[in-house]
């Protein structure tokens, strides 16, 4: 069990060499400073720290999908290019919901949304 631990932080580790992971970790460092001078409630916490791990695991996960089709071929291939699209794709679409998440609970700091 301990080295299954040992392994995820390892993949951690090597997914922060991965620029686009980099920015993730990036961007929910400032979400979470944002989230501090907001004073956010409980909720509004779980609902940040939940859009962050959706996000960032998203991003892992397509890069992970890239790598692999890399590993098939360097070559261009219709089918590589639909499989990296919708991987990316299904960041864009976690990406958007967290933004909208953020706007949302940013609107009900404002006293826009009741």
């Amino acid at each position: 069990m301990k080295k299954k631990f040992s392994y995820a932080w390892q993949g951690i580790a090597t997914g922060l060499k991965h620029k686009s992971i980099r920015i993730q970790f990036i961007l929910a460092a400032m979400a979470m400073l944002a989230g501090i001078i907001m004073r956010l409630k409980p909720m509004e916490w779980a609902a940040v720290i939940i859009c962050i791990g959706a996000v960032i695991t998203a991003e892992m996960l397509n890069t992970c999908i890239e790598k692999i089709c890399d590993f098939i071929t360097k070559d261009y291939r219709e089918e590589i290019k639909v499989i990296k699209d919708i991987a990316a794709g299904a960041v864009l679409v976690t990406s958007l919901a967290a933004l909208i998440t953020a706007l949302i609970i940013l609107a009900c700091h404002l006293g826009m949304l009741s």
